[in-house]
């Protein structure tokens, strides 16, 4: 039954959804396009937010509206001819769910709206003039995920006070890998502490960069916030509970499946404000008219379980700042 959801997933996001597309442009029916760097199971509970949000605006997927899939299924290089792909069907906007999908969208079309949801600075992107006025085709909803690194460190150190060297996994293959090492870096610094840099790009790295780690002993693990770790959050938080590598994530759903902690933006509401901008485009608005709005909704989950199986005891402070403590 999964591989059959998932087949039927991709069949709507590739060519045999070109009926459904055409059927819907000579009805009237705006079509949306939906760029994504990882995989439709992986972001389902993003993607479910962002349709909820044009729910609320009036428009339902399917009945006054289509929505054209594309994942890239952690292949970032496929980004541009997927937005190309896109264009050629002249959809009505184009959301772009990462600062990769956002450029390769940017690079493709410089008429069709564009509504991105990216945690990097989208003006040293060059995706907007500025925050306010964004200028030309482009905007969208800034998570401030690379921004947070040092905050996420701050947790772990807070959370393991006698640690002093930390890890610290990155996709090498993403456009925010080298600001992500810097903030990680500062932000190590900062506490006088040392962080080690370990790039994985794929499962087989992934792997490798945990053997690395157990070899090196290292205190500590923080975990960038690249799509790639979103898609493969399963595969990360085993290994880090295999091995007993006390983790920070990035995203609340790591947590939820067993990892130590998580700390970062809501994407499900990121999502769902990059809906209601979607839905402003097609009733009118122009992008360049609408301000790159800034996610404030930041959330801090403790798996108290996970930290019982690693024997670690939770100070108390940490429990009462945390949104969420999962028993």
């Amino acid at each position: 039954m999964i591989l059959r959801r998932r087949d039927f997933i991709t069949l709507l996001g590739g060519a045999a959804a070109c009926p459904l597309a055409a059927r819907a442009q000579q009805a009237g029916m705006p079509v949306i396009g939906y760029l994504a760097g990882g995989t439709p199971d992986a972001g389902a509970r993003i993607t479910a937010a962002f349709r909820k949000a044009l729910d609320e605006a009036g428009f339902f997927e399917g009945r006054s509206v289509t929505i054209e899939y594309r994942f890239a299924n952690n292949e970032i290089d496929r980004l541009p001819e997927l937005a190309a792909d896109l264009v050629r069907r002249r959809v009505a906007v184009i959301v772009a769910s990462s600062i990769d999908a956002a450029r390769a969208a940017q690079a493709a079309t410089t008429t069709i709206p564009i509504v991105f949801r990216t945690g990097s600075d989208p003006i040293e992107a060059n995706l907007v003039a500025s925050l306010n006025r964004p200028g030309g085709n482009v905007t969208g909803i800034n998570d401030m995920g690379s921004v947070l690194g040092a905050r996420r460190l701050g947790l772990l150190h807070e959370m393991l006070p006698r640690a002093t060297r930390f890890a610290f996994l990155v996709d090498p293959n993403s456009t925010t890998a080298d600001p992500y090492i810097e903030d990680a870096r500062a932000a190590a610094a900062a506490i006088g502490s040392q962080i080690e840099v370990f790039g994985a790009g794929t499962n087989g790295e992934i792997d490798s960069a945990f053997a690395a780690i157990l070899q090196k002993r290292l205190d500590a693990l923080l975990v960038s916030s690249d799509v790639l770790f979103f898609t493969r959050r399963v595969q990360v938080v085993t290994l880090a509970t295999r091995h007993a590598v006390p983790t920070i994530y990035s995203y609340r759903e790591a947590a939820e499946i067993g990892g130590l902690m998580s700390y970062g933006t809501s994407l499900a509401d990121a999502s769902r404000l990059a809906g209601l901008y979607t839905a402003r485009i097609l009733k009118g608005e122009k992008p360049a008219d609408l301000p790159v709005m800034r996610s404030t909704k930041f959330e801090f989950v403790i798996n108290l379980q996970t930290a019982r199986t690693l024997r670690i005891d939770v100070p108390p402070t940490l429990l009462a700042t945390a949104d969420e403590v999962i028993e």
